[in-house]
């Protein structure tokens, strides 16, 4: 079987003591898992070539989503190749030197978790490993049921507590009922009375509409005589405003036709001038407005002030160490950072795996990109590399290594030279060489320092 180690003989259960069998039985579930989780724990160790080519898929993956998807792959690499399963065993060795060294010897310590013991057994094949992995996996089975038992007690007497709390509020609810019962039966008593003095007010209220209606009629009657003369003096009205419009009308037009004739002697006026200016332009040769080379105020003599670059700033009120200077820097328009990327991780953490170096630096100008907005561009040395490096750029920060036979020193000083003249370049690098390089071409320097006081505050 594929989905579980134990089912195929051990191609190396000799290794761990000569004539030792193999398991008789699947590995137990709790020690396969614990396999499992060793295995993925030790894969990040590994170079590409020392996985198995059924587990090269999952190099890239975190350990918890190796456990999660190459469980199957891991456990079948571990059962049906002895290579990996020896790598991954010196892997343990090197994490957990006790355990191991103690099964070496022949006597697991009797604190340990007995999964552990299992699966270190399985993985270092000792004597007597095949014994240990099925004392756990019944130690194991044993451990869960009784939890089961213990569960189904605790569950048992949640119910028990549950009925007779369901009893008690039984109970209780019947002599709310009750009571309620006795209290509806007050109130129905208490509006059949009402009901009864009701039927007398409808009585009441009838008479009284029928009056009111009568009365309402005769209202009616006097609003309709009333509503007749205002129509009548409505009709009066509106003959006589429509008269007055009329006469207001014909007033508005005489003044619109006196305003016309105005208004053209007017145009024509206007017309006559600009066709007069229009003419002395063209006979005068006077050049469009817009094409115009030198005005009045550019022939008085008077100092200019001179363009604002990166390089200036460092004339500013700020320290070389400042970080605040590197904000500055960054907020020119169309800035470009260019960082010396091996330069700056071996100045601010050297003792931390070159991967790891990478990953802590572009996460950190990632989120500078994201604040300052200026284009970003971080180049590694890629000479010495035997392959490839695997790696997603951060959003907002291009990654660049340089080729076989080029540094990264001459690769930045290319970058710097394929810029625009004027564009503002900031370079980060503690390389006094590359430093003066970039700043003939036009860049402003900083120190690796000032970058990694700047990375701090993000």
């Amino acid at each position: 079987m594929v989905d579980g180690i134990g089912d195929v003989p051990d191609a190396a259960a000799s290794e761990g003591g000569a004539g030792e069998p193999a398991l008789d039985r699947p590995l137990p579930e709790g020690v396969r898992h614990r396999v499992v989780a060793i295995a993925a724990d030790a894969f990040g160790g590994f170079t590409f070539g020392d996985l198995p080519v059924s587990l090269r898929p999952y190099a890239r993956f975190t350990p918890s989503r190796r456990v999660r998807y190459a469980a199957t792959a891991l456990a079948a690499a571990l059962e049906s190749d002895a290579a990996f399963r020896l790598k991954v065993a010196g892997k343990l060795r090197e994490a957990q030197p006790e355990l191991t060294g103690a099964l070496d010897g022949g006597t697991p310590p009797p604190a340990a978790d007995p999964l552990d013991v299992a699966a270190a057994a399985y993985l270092l094949r000792p004597p007597g490993w095949a014994k240990l992995v099925a004392t756990a996996g019944e130690e194991a089975q044993r451990a869960d049921a009784e939890r089961a038992d213990e569960e189904t007690l605790r569950e048992l007497d949640r119910l028990r507590h549950e009925v007779e709390t369901l009893n008690a509020q039984a109970r209780t609810e019947a002599v709310r009922a009750r009571s309620e019962l006795d209290t509806v039966r007050k109130e129905g008593d208490a509006l059949h009375r009402k009901l009864r003095a009701a039927h007398s007010d409808v009585r009441r209220a009838e008479a009284a509409q029928r009056k009111l209606q009568a009365e309402l009629d005769e209202v009616r009657a006097a609003a309709d005589r009333e509503r007749a003369a205002a129509e009548s003096e409505a009709r009066r009205l509106r003959a006589r405003l429509t008269e007055s419009e009329a006469v207001l009308e014909a007033g508005r037009r005489a003044v619109r036709e006196g305003r016309s004739v105005e208004d053209v002697r007017l145009r024509l006026l206007l017309d006559t001038v600009l066709d007069a200016a229009a003419g002395l332009r063209r006979e005068l040769a006077l050049p469009p407005r817009d094409t115009l080379g030198v005005r009045p105020a550019d022939t008085v003599d008077a100092v200019a002030p001179g363009h604002f670059s990166a390089r200036d700033i460092a004339t500013r009120a700020l320290s070389e160490t400042d970080p605040q200077l590197l904000d500055q820097l960054l907020a020119l328009p169309q800035a470009h950072l260019v960082v010396d990327g091996y330069n700056v991780t071996k100045t601010g953490y050297p003792s931390m795996p070159l991967e790891k170096q990478r990953l802590r630096l572009l996460g950190g100008l990632a989120a500078l990109a994201a604040q300052s907005g200026a284009e970003v561009t971080c180049v590694f040395d890629g000479a010495d590399l035997d392959m490839p490096v695997l790696l997603a750029p951060p959003r907002g920060v291009r990654v660049l290594f340089s080729k076989a036979g080029e540094t990264a020193d001459e690769l930045i000083r290319r970058l710097v030279r394929a810029e625009p003249p004027g564009r503002q370049i900031v370079v980060v690098s503690a390389d006094r060489e590359v430093a003066d390089g970039v700043a003939k071409a036009g860049a402003r320097p900083v120190a690796s320092t000032l970058l990694l006081r700047r990375l701090a505050r993000v």
